[in-house]
């Protein structure tokens, strides 16, 4: 196999069609931000707890700018954020029940149509209440991108040759960050961000998936799927064909066929039995951390709080530095993208963690002592750019997609369903709990998240594989013997054979699985 032939037309056509969904899910994480003030005078209204005029001046005409936001306006709002994160928990156990029901570009068509659905309902926000819209058409939206956030990375995860896999994988992460960017670039106050046009920007966030629901079509399934959970081998040879151009294909077959063999001795893994089993115990713990080391490491926290540190270190116009974050995050995806099957997950990993962990230290310090030297701000501005650099190395783009190498075809679904719910849940948590930890801890907020990064930093050293350039099969050959350190399992060669205990294990997991 030539690997000239290996990156062809159809091959980008499928991965550019899969990332649209991506591109969406970060479309709907942004865009909240920019409009916040003009939508909850919005629900206010609504709620008939603001008056329908603008903004008066109270006695002293100082209190325009400062006026209490309602109670009732701040829990509406709090929902419309969070609402989108329980939409995902819920739906990410579902990715793999969709991913098998029909394929993988049948189920990602499927999905469409709630995002057209959750755009109309916020295109539609002022026509009835704006605020019984909003929430529903986030929840909806939230629903379509935890399945979406599954289906995309294992999609492409199956159609990638194995010299690209990191690469095309950490395409999700970067259309997700392109995503991101273009929400806060069109929610401007002189774009979309303002009184007249919000729904709009809001209901924008479903129009990726009409253009996805045009291409996709024209995409082939993954020929893993056809040939592992399907058996049409005809299919895909096709399949195989189409993404690769003309070449033979027996190579391929041949480690679908043994990858089958394993799966049949696996047994349809669930989420139940996956969580029970020793055998899949390592992996899955490697992975769930990875997840978690994304979102407990503070990013979230940057993007909801840069426009406030800005502010604090005398920015004039804050949102412009913001979006100044947004293009950082872009182009630090893109140099992921290049590095990622070069240097390898584990040393992008441990690079980013390592770094973010540094500049949340050199973050508090320049918050703290702010208002002693005023040249601070530039520290905590810089730690500020760096620690995005960082993030979007490696603990940004990498959780996403390594889940889909640890684990062989028979878990994989269950895995990247668990792990999916692990991320938006500690989403939903951080999101839900920073304003009061910050409240709390003024500006030694960050040292909280120096101390997870620091953790989370030798874990990865002393735990995470490097899965580089392995094939499926070599992947869990490492954890296999790793597991085979404790007693009751013995080895006989890499990956193919399975020794007693492990064989007991497996006759264990399959009458688990039939319980």
């Amino acid at each position: 196999m030539e690997s000239g032939k290996q990156l062809t037309g159809t091959l980008a056509l499928a991965v550019f069609s899969a990332v649209l969904g991506s591109l969406q899910f970060g479309y709907s994480l942004g865009v909240i931000n920019a409009p916040q003030k003009v939508i909850e005078q919005h629900y206010g209204q609504s709620l008939g707890v603001l008056p329908e005029e603008p903004l008066l001046l109270s006695e002293n005409g100082t209190e325009t700018e400062k006026r209490e936001v309602h109670p009732s306006v701040v829990m509406y709002w709090s929902l419309s954020v969070s609402i989108f994160s329980i939409g995902g928990v819920v739906s990410s156990f579902l990715v793999g029940f969709i991913g098998d029901l029909r394929g993988r570009v049948k189920g990602m068509l499927m999905v469409n149509v709630l995002a057209v659905i959750a755009g109309l309902l916020m295109v539609m926000a002022k026509m009835w209440k704006p605020h019984v819209m909003v929430i529903a058409g986030r929840c909806v939206m939230g629903f379509y991108c935890g399945l979406s956030s599954g289906l995309v990375p294992m999609y492409i995860g199956e159609i990638a040759p194995m010299a690209y896999r990191g690469a095309l994988g950490t395409l999700h992460q970067l259309a997700t960050v392109t995503g991101i960017l273009l929400s806060q670039v069109l929610g401007l106050e002189f774009l979309l961000g303002n009184d007249y046009y919000w729904p709009l920007l809001l209901g924008l966030s479903g129009a990726p998936a009409v253009l996805q629901s045009l291409l996709l079509p024209l995409c082939p399934e993954s020929p893993r799927y056809l040939y592992i959970k399907r058996d049409m081998v005809e299919e895909a040879k096709k399949s195989l064909r189409r993404l690769k151009g003309e070449y033979d294909p027996s190579a391929d077959l041949e480690e679908m066929r043994r990858e089958k063999e394993e799966v049949e001795k696996e047994a349809q893994v669930s989420i139940a039995v996956l969580v029970r089993s020793s055998l899949y115990r390592q992996q899955l713990f490697v992975a769930l951390m990875m997840h978690l080391s994304q979102q407990l490491s503070g990013i979230n926290a940057i993007f909801y709080y840069s426009t406030a540190i800005f502010e604090r270190a005398g920015v004039t116009q804050p949102v412009y530095a913001t979006i100044g974050v947004g293009v950082i995050n872009t182009v630090f995806t893109m140099v992921s993208v290049a590095l990622v099957d070069r240097a390898g997950r584990r040393t992008l990993t441990l690079i980013g963690l390592g770094g973010m962990c540094i500049c949340a230290v050199a973050m508090t310090v320049g918050l703290v002592y702010l208002s002693v030297y005023s040249w601070m701000s530039y520290v905590s501005m810089s730690a500020i750019f760096l620690f995005v650099c960082f993030f979007e190395i490696g603990p940004g783009p990498i959780p996403w997609f390594i889940v889909a190498e640890l684990f062989s075809q028979g878990p994989r679904p269950a895995a990247i369903a668990l792990a999916g719910c692990t991320n938006w849940t500690s989403n939903f948590i951080i999101g839900m709990t920073f304003p009061y930890i910050e409240a709390l801890c003024g500006s030694y907020v960050f040292i909280l998240f120096a101390v997870l990064l620091f953790g989370f930093t030798v874990f990865t050293y002393l735990r995470v594989p490097e899965t580089k350039g392995k094939t499926f099969e070599e992947i869990a050959a490492v954890f296999k013997k790793g597991r085979n350190q404790t007693p009751g399992t013995r080895k006989t060669g890499i990956g193919t054979g399975t020794g007693t205990g492990t064989s007991t294990e497996l006759e264990q997991l399959k009458s688990d699985s039939h319980a």
